[in-house]
C-alpha cells in the first residue's frame, strides 16, 4: 500500500471523491494514546483523525472477528506420483462423489463405533463414498450416508476468535 497510495488517491482525486490520505505513523500515534494492541482490527479502528486533547476516543469494540483462511478446493492433478515423480495412481476425473466436493463444510451423525457422535468439519472426498472428515479433534473415514451438507466449499475456511481491546504489550505502541 505504501507504494501505490499516491498514485490511488490521484486516481480517485481525477473522479472527484473526496479523499484523504493517513500515514501508519499517525495510526500507531492513535493506537497508542487509546493503549490498544496491535491487530489488523484494531488498527483499522485506529485510523482517521482524533483529537485526544478534547476526549475523543474509540468506544465500541468488536467481541469477536471473523478469521478466513485459504483452504484450497482439492488437488487438480488426476495422478499421484512416486516419490521419484512417476505415475504411481489415477485419480477420478470427477471431482464431485456422492453429491460432496472436498472442502465442503458438513455435519456426520455416526452412529456407531469409536467416532460415535455428531461432528462438523471439512470433508475430502473419496469415489467410494467412504469420505475423510477432518475434525478438530482428529481426521477419520465416514460413509457419505451420515452426511449432511451445511455449506458449499468456497476454497476458505471460516472461524472467529475473540478480539481484545487492551495491549498486550508493555512498550508504547
Amino acid at each position: 500500500m505504501n507504494a501505490t497510495y499516491r498514485q490511488l488517491s490521484d486516481a480517485l482525486g481525477a473522479f472527484g471523491i473526496p479523499m484523504q490520505a493517513w500515514s501508519a505513523r499517525l495510526t500507531k500515534t492513535n493506537r497508542g494514546a487509546m493503549q490498544l494492541g496491535k491487530t489488523h482490527t484494531l488498527d483499522a479502528l485506529s485510523i482517521g483523525p482524533l483529537d485526544h486533547e478534547n476526549g475523543d476516543a474509540i468506544v465500541r469494540f468488536p467481541g469477536q472477528v471473523l478469521v478466513a483462511r485459504a483452504t484450497g478446493r482439492g488437488s487438480y492433478a488426476r495422478t499421484t506420483p512416486d516419490r521419484y515423480g512417476f505415475p504411481r495412481l489415477r485419480r477420478a476425473r470427477t471431482k464431485q462423489h456422492f453429491g460432496y466436493v472436498t472442502g465442503d463444510l458438513v455435519r456426520a451423525c455416526v452412529p456407531t463405533g469409536k467416532w460415535a457422535g455428531t461432528w462438523t468439519g471439512r470433508v475430502s472426498v473419496r469415489a467410494r463414498g467412504q469420505h475423510s472428515l477432518a475434525t478438530p479433534l482428529g481426521r477419520f473415514n465416514v460413509s457419505y450416508r451420515n452426511l449432511e451438507l451445511l455449506q458449499r466449499g468456497d476454497g476458505y475456511g471460516y472461524s472467529t476468535r475473540p478480539e481484545s481491546p487492551a495491549s498486550a504489550s508493555r512498550k508504547s505502541s
